[in-house]
């Protein structure tokens, strides 16, 4: 099978407090939201504005440092890949949710002026054990 890449790199704000769970087996999980905004001028010389919004998903020590470190309006720089999951409701009709599964994480435009950069250790393997 031919190798391929799931890459995701975001500049933009969060949309809510970082809220942290544990897997049953006590491995965190912390989950944000952030928006993208993107301008651009219209052929009929019209300024346009476009939000995208991501769901994030943090696992372990990156987890706890995405909960003790962000909150509602900072900006910060998200890398990591994306995936897809899917789920059945009590009614049996099917869900699904894409989400940003991050690995890094830079605070951006911290009170003291330098960015802190906080990187996640790959467990492969060991990030999808979670429900919401």
């Amino acid at each position: 099978m031919a190798r391929g890449l799931n890459k995701v790199m975001i500049i933009g704000t969060l949309g809510r407090d970082p809220e942290m769970r544990y897997t049953p087996s006590g491995r965190p999980v912390t989950s944000f939201s952030v928006v993208t905004s993107r301008t651009w001028t219209s052929a009929d010389g019209e300024r346009r504005e476009e939000h995208e919004w991501f769901n994030v998903v943090a696992w372990g020590t990156l987890a706890e440092i995405c909960k003790s470190h962000l909150k509602k309006d900072q900006q910060v720089y998200i890398e990591g890949r994306l995936q897809t999951r899917g789920w059945e409701d009590d009614e049996g009709k099917r869900h699904y949710r894409t989400e940003l599964v991050a690995n890094e994480m830079i605070v951006l435009g911290d009170r003291r002026g330098a960015p802190i950069d906080y990187a996640q250790e790959q467990d492969e393997g060991d990030d999808g054990d979670y429900a919401f």
